[in-house]
């Protein structure tokens, strides 16, 4: 993968600096006592009888304290004489076996001893009704063997498109519960459907299945829980776009625009569902998404382990290392992608044989006239923005936006990056 390094080895690196970027913190303090005082309030008792199985739906996104929320879900329902069972919620995710599902729960912290239950896995599915348009609508056979089903997800903008309702609650239903099958069906019509497709199998699922609550969580720009609610199944589909508003203007963002080239660390499938968000980079897979944010190239450095190999989204890239090229999962990547329908991001970047040709590649096919004007960010990957690198030529504006703090001095590039925060 040298082949071309004397045609980027000569590109001269900016200097760089790192920089902090200040969000609102604003979060759960006590995340246990809070979560016992959301299950208090909502009176399982009074849903659920002492005896009754309640399956709960864990995914594969990133979310926050997820071995916590699972556990105290656990709890709750124990505490009301129910017998929970976990089953894993993440469409066509871990390779569309159940033992990849398993493994990818995990990669995330929840296990059987973690969680204080049974984890039950099947790529089987049940059909409990169709769309107008002819599209079945599948859920987790085992899933369906439960007296109810209750699920945990986080509320946030989706990665494909934009709508009042995004990657939540209701994806989690229409999609995750529905295993690969379920997954295959919802993307069927594409990404432009998508929007109308979650939310009217969502429907189906609240009427046809025995749903008994859904766990919310909002996080702010720091990966900390800032909001987390049981939500009932009568009030899911209203409730879900107040919490979309909500994290949208919690997440994290980079606050310097119109960038020559970005460098993200790492891509993996717990940052984002596409290794890297689109709402964060500017780069997205499908035309549904809105994004005002714009960078010439953007470069990745490496995937991680937690990916377990699915490199989803690395063809929104322009080039990536070979370092990150030989960890591909090749069925786990193409098997996300053709599910999902959408495939500009199962493409390869340019490939490069080290970190250093991948940035110099960069620079040179972002037309900078420099290394002194290069106006370079980079970024530990697309969940953590609290700390991040900023070129020379960025240092004057950082100054002066009210939310850039304690930039230190520019150094030759390095490889190595603060701790993300």
């Amino acid at each position: 993968m040298d082949v071309v390094k004397d045609l980027v080895g000569h590109i001269a690196l900016p200097k760089m600096a790192p920089a902090r970027q200040v969000f609102d913190d604003t979060h759960i303090a006590d995340l246990d006592a809070h979560l016992a005082q959301a299950f208090a309030a909502a009176a399982l008792e009074t849903r659920v009888r002492p005896g009754e199985s309640v399956a709960i739906g864990v995914g594969s996104r990133g979310v926050a304290e997820l071995p916590r929320l699972v556990a105290a879900t656990v709890d709750a329902l124990k505490r009301v004489g129910a017998r929970p069972y976990i089953v894993p919620a993440m469409g066509s995710h871990g390779g569309a076996t159940a033992e990849g599902q398993v493994a990818l729960l995990a990669g995330l912290g929840v296990s059987e001893a973690s969680a204080g239950c049974p984890i039950r896995s099947s790529m089987d599915t049940v059909e409990v009704g169709r769309l107008e348009s002819g599209l079945a609508v599948l859920m987790d056979a085992i899933a369906m063997e439960a007296d109810h089903i209750a699920f945990i997800n986080r509320v946030k903008p989706h990665t494909s498109f934009s709508a009042p309702i995004e990657s939540g609650l209701a994806k989690m239903l229409s999609i995750g519960l529905a295993n690969h099958k379920g997954a295959e069906a919802c993307h069927a019509e594409g990404f432009g459907a998508m929007a109308d497709n979650v939310v009217e199998m969502a429907k189906v699922k609240i009427a046809k299945a025995p749903i008994l609550f859904g766990l919310a969580t909002v996080e702010n720009a720091y990966d900390k829980v800032a909001v987390a609610e049981v939500v009932f199944p009568e009030e899911m589909l209203s409730r879900e776009p107040d919490l979309l508003t909500l994290a949208r203007a919690k997440m994290p963002k980079i606050l310097l625009d119109h960038i020559d080239v970005l460098v993200v660390n790492e891509m993996g499938k717990e940052f984002s569902g596409t290794g890297m968000d689109p709402n964060i980079t500017g780069r997205p897979g499908t035309p549904y998404v809105q994004s005002n944010y714009t960078a010439s190239k953007l470069v990745i450095l490496d995937m991680s382990e937690k990916s377990a190999g699915n490199a989803t989204g690395l063809g929104l890239a322009d080039v990536c290392t070979e370092q990150l090229f030989k960890k591909i999962d090749f069925r786990a990547f193409y098997t996300n992608h053709l599910t999902s329908t959408a495939t500009t991001g199962a493409k390869i970047p340019m490939i490069m044989a080290t970190p250093e040709m991948a940035v110099q590649a960069g620079l040179k096919t972002a037309n900078t006239q420099s290394a002194a004007t290069a106006r370079v960010v980079r970024i530990p990957n697309t969940l953590h923005l609290g700390h991040i690198m900023i070129s020379e030529a960025l240092i004057a504006e950082a100054q002066a936006h009210p939310q850039i703090a304690d930039i230190g001095a520019v150094a030759p590039w390095s490889f190595e990056m603060p701790a993300h925060a």
